[in-house]
């Protein structure tokens, strides 16, 4: 799959995307919050660009260091 676009991808490859890169965040750092389950829940379900879904995530991230 070289597109992560919701457009160019079906519900079954966004989760399970989303379920490796869960998976390799929780191997080196903390358990996802409700806030990031939520928003990757928006990608799977076709709401949100995988960009939106990262840029959003980085920022609440940057926020609480």
């Amino acid at each position: 799959m070289s597109s992560y676009k919701v457009n160019e991808t079906s519900v079954e490859e966004r989760k399970e995307l989303l379920k490796k890169a869960l998976g390799i965040s929780m191997s080196g750092a903390d358990i996802p919050t409700d806030e990031t389950i939520a928003l990757a829940k928006q990608y799977i379900k076709g709401e949100i660009e995988l960009k939106e879904l990262q840029e959003r995530v980085i920022n609440r991230y940057n926020k609480n260091k």
